[in-house]
């Protein structure tokens, strides 16, 4: 991940959500927080979610806007909110939920450096467990 795409201010390691709607709600104010995306991005992300879930397996979604939303895109930025007591997404429990800005058609290297490293158990187990933002971000690609 690139350095500064994740930024503390964007890391929330015990939030709560009532819904699956309300996560990615809180996915997207942290993004808009950091000034990585503009207002319209978050209406875009729940677009995202109606057309097809962003729940990718083991506890995760990563919540994102669809094509509409790139005009709201400032700068490539990830959130990471994690939900200690999870939440209902479809059926699935979700306990991470990593929010995505990207510029152009940044959205899909992200996409793919995100699996990697998910699929690392040792460095996913450090995003489900930690208690500190700058092991997420060391892991995430912080800075800021």
């Amino acid at each position: 991940m690139a350095e500064g795409v994740l930024d503390r201010r964007a890391v929330h390691l015990k939030a709560v959500a009532v819904n699956r709607e309300d996560a990615i709600r809180q996915c997207g104010q942290a993004l808009l927080a950091v000034g990585a995306v503009r207002e319209p991005y978050l209406v875009t992300m729940l677009e995202r979610e109606q057309s097809i879930s962003t729940y990718v397996g083991e506890g995760v979604a990563i919540p994102h806007g669809t094509l509409a939303g790139k005009d709201a895109v400032l700068r490539d930025a990830l959130s990471f909110l994690r939900f200690p007591d999870g939440v209902d997404w479809g059926g699935e429990r979700v306990t991470i939920c990593i929010g995505i800005a990207a510029t152009g058609d940044r959205h899909v290297a992200v996409l793919a450096e995100l699996a990697e490293i998910l699929l690392d158990p040792d460095r996913a187990r450090v995003l489900r467990e930690t208690a500190e933002v700058d092991e997420v971000i060391a892991i995430l690609g912080g800075g800021a």
